[in-house]
């Protein structure tokens, strides 16, 4: 049976398949991961048409490379490095500074911002939603590196040692990345509510966990070339 068809196949072994010429073997593999790749490149870019074009960098960078990947990381380490690094080229060829808040259908999975109040009042949602648009902008102001770290880390939950991996640097690289952006952010985002100002990680509140949105509309379609 084609691994391209087989659930329990690894990742490795639907790499492997791809390079071997299995027709469906990297759909496969992209379909697994596509939502936490999709959301790594939203969150990177700043909107999701710039995402969109990002990640299909990404995609049809690494199914063209697929057969240079050495193993020495997982096949998902490999993939989300190839993701921001793709969105971290548009981003400096293009010297994009976004502004625009995040599509309301995106869960902003990073808990920067303090989540509604406890009443769920019109009111309290209102002011979540800006919150979370707010500290996006933010977000998008940073240096690309430095976006990339916090996304890694503080938005999609790596440890820094796995960001550092997908980064492809050094350890305290990203440690040093991550604090400088989250003073920045800080500095930023001094205006809003008390609560929420002491949600940006590297604040005394500790983050809170918020879970993973649906799969996102309008990503690319993988395995073209």
């Amino acid at each position: 049976m084609s691994p391209a068809r087989d659930d329990e196949a690894s990742d490795a072994d639907l790499l492997a398949a791809h390079v071997d010429g299995d027709p469906d073997a990297f759909g496969v593999l992209f379909t697994r991961h596509r939502d936490r790749l999709w959301a790594v490149a939203l969150r990177t870019m700043g909107n999701p048409e710039d995402a969109a074009d990002g990640l299909q960098d990404a995609m049809v960078a690494a199914w063209r490379r697929a057969g240079s990947f050495r193993g020495d990381a997982a096949v998902t380490t490999w993939l989300h490095r190839v993701v921001v690094n793709a969105c971290l080229d548009r981003i400096r060829a293009a010297k994009v500074r976004h502004h625009e808040a995040m599509p309301d259908d995106v869960d902003d999975r990073g808990t920067l911002v303090a989540s509604a109040a406890p009443d769920d009042s019109p009111e309290a949602a209102v002011q979540a939603h800006d919150q979370r648009a707010r500290v996006l902008a933010a977000l998008a102001t940073l240096p690309p590196d430095q976006r990339a770290a916090l996304v890694l880390v503080d938005m999609e939950g790596y440890s820094v040692a796995e960001a550092a991996e997908m980064l492809d640097c050094a350890v305290g690289t990203v440690k040093s990345r991550c604090s400088r952006g989250r003073r920045r952010l800080a500095e930023l985002l001094l205006d809003l509510a008390p609560d929420a100002v002491a949600d940006v990680p590297g604040n005394p509140s500790p983050a809170r966990d918020v879970p993973s949105s649906g799969p996102p509309r309008g990503p690319p379609r993988a395995g073209t070339s």
